[in-house]
């Protein structure tokens, strides 16, 4: 796994654990990260993981709209 060191102002109220799972639920929001992906990246289980991406309004369902259409179309 690569590291990142990154300089946060002191203003910012973010914890470690915050920042990282900021960027590991958008990775997974734009599909660059699995769910496993996600969650070993914020040092977490996946459900615990799964659990917290509602936290940073992130749906666990990771689903394009064209597909849930198509869905529909073929039920």
């Amino acid at each position: 796994m690569k590291t990142l060191t990154i300089n946060i102002p002191d203003t910012l109220d973010f914890d470690n654990k915050d920042l990282v799972m900021i960027l590991a639920s958008r990775l997974y929001e734009e599909g660059k990260l699995s769910l496993g992906q996600g969650a070993e990246l914020a040092n977490l289980s996946k459900r615990a993981f799964a659990e917290l991406l509602g936290k940073y309004n992130v749906s666990i369902f990771n689903y394009p709209a064209s597909d849930i259409l198509k869905d529909v179309a073929n039920a």
